[in-house]
């Protein structure tokens, strides 16, 4: 059994001597797959590789990939911002005339000055930036393994309840099955007392055209070719969900033609018992229908 969600979430997190990184990775109903990638500045040459390594792993699902990357504070490196700190002693002047004599500013004082004192700016070679997309993509590949181990226990717990609304659809089949191999001789007494009624005292019409008149309407209600296919269809699904791979758009699939042949049987059938089974069959469909949306 392989019957896998297309809902979960993931992270991972990773750091070397200079860097601390994230990944987040959530995934929602698609009718295919969709790869969303937010990455974090200085690794957009990632995007492609993480694509690749999301639809070797998914066939279906929108999956939101964030990498967040920050530079370790022991490694951080600042500078003075050399024109913005000459731009705030020249205005000093002009603060002593309007506001009288000042202290002095300490050195501590004009550092704490937003924007006097920042980060420099980190230039990795080639060597050192390549082994750092190895490490970032190697925490990625863990993200899409927890994903998927969170996706495929989803699809577990949504088994048992497709199973049994599979088991349900199947009983009402039966049933639907026993109530229509007695319609011929419902339908038959059921015009005997309509043509009594209508001719009362005139002579009875004879047996053979009584049949005749009962060959047409039980051809008009006859509901086993729906059945049997229902039975297919279930069938089918059963062996969808013992399988492998992605199963859900095949599934979606079979739902339209179960609807197609409950619809067929409820127009068709004579008898109320019938309709009402029908309109149950319909019921359970469609929940059937809303829970393989999160398949795979």
């Amino acid at each position: 059994m392989a019957c896998s969600s297309m809902t979960g979430f993931a992270r991972t997190e990773g750091q070397s001597d200079r860097y601390s990184w994230s990944w987040e990775i959530k995934g929602v109903n698609a009718k295919g797959l969709d790869v969303r990638c937010r990455l974090a500045t200085g690794f957009d040459n990632l995007e492609a590789a993480v694509r690749e390594r999301a639809a070797s792993t998914f066939k279906r699902g929108n999956l939101s990939v964030n990498l967040t990357c920050f530079r370790n504070q022991s490694a951080s490196a600042f500078q003075v911002n050399t024109a913005t700190l000459d731009n705030i002693v020249q205005l000093l002047p002009q603060l002593e005339r309007g506001f009288g004599k000042l202290a002095a500013p300490s050195v501590a004082d004009l550092l704490n000055l937003r924007g006097v004192l920042e980060p420099v700016e980190d230039n990795l070679d080639e060597d050192t930036k390549q082994q750092l997309d190895v490490a970032v993509l190697a925490d990625l590949e863990r993200g899409l393994a927890a994903l998927s181990d969170m996706r495929q226990a989803e699809g577990g717990r949504l088994h048992v309840v497709l199973v049994e609304q599979l088991n349900a659809i199947a009983r009402l089949t039966q049933a639907a099955e026993k109530l229509a191999a007695a319609q011929p001789d419902m339908l038959r007494d059921r015009l005997t007392q309509q043509l009594a009624e209508i001719l009362n005292d005139l002579p009875a019409l004879p047996e053979d055209r009584l049949a005749q008149e009962i060959a047409v309407l039980v051809s008009k209600a006859d509901v086993r070719e729906e059945l049997d296919r229902l039975s297919a269809h279930v069938a089918a699904a059963r062996q969808l969900l013992a399988g492998d791979g992605a199963i859900g758009r095949k599934l979606d699939f079979l739902c339209q033609e179960l609807n197609r042949e409950v619809n067929t049987l409820c127009s068709k059938s004579p008898d109320v018992e019938l309709t009402r089974i029908g309109l149950d069959l319909k019921a359970v469909i469609e929940q059937f229908r809303e829970q393989i949306q999160n398949i795979e």
